[in-house]
């Protein structure tokens, strides 16, 4: 297995991902959503890019992370905002090599930390997440803009 940046010459197979991620979530959203993300994580812009998991050629997952500033730190925080591996291939040790990939960068380039969330009820992702460290007590609150909802 191999990780690495994301290439321009991933996208087929990272829409592909894509959409299963987001059939996961249950939510769709728009081309201009879509085609704006996958700029921003190619040209590593707004803090944002994309790690890529390669099996046998083949991209089978993903991280998506957005690097910012803090109030309570010095350096960069990390938030790891989706985080996806095709079906077939789950039960590897993929998901957490994604993690581990980001882990090892944030130690190589001095991030204060390394954060994500995900629902209670993904069982299977809890399981792995659960490996590198136990769940915090904080909860979640969301304001919608627009015509966002998801």
């Amino acid at each position: 297995m191999l990780i690495r940046d994301a290439l321009p010459s991933d996208e087929p197979r990272w829409r592909r991902l894509w959409d299963g991620y987001l059939a996961f979530y249950e939510t769709t959203l728009s081309e201009d959503v879509t085609l704006r993300t996958w700029d921003r994580l190619i040209h590593k812009s707004e803090g944002m890019f994309c790690r890529v998991a390669e099996t046998a050629g083949e991209v089978c997952g993903f991280s998506h992370s957005v690097l910012h500033a803090g109030t309570w730190t010095t350096t960069p925080s990390c938030y790891l905002e989706d985080l996806f591996v095709a079906p077939e291939q789950r039960g590897r040790g993929i998901g957490e090599a994604l993690i581990r990939d980001l882990v090892s960068l944030g130690e190589a380039k001095g991030w204060s930390r390394l954060y994500w969330h995900t629902r209670t009820s993904n069982a299977a992702a809890r399981r792995v997440y659960d490996r590198f460290i136990a769940a915090d007590d904080f909860v979640r609150y969301r304001i919608f803009f627009g015509s966002y909802t998801s």
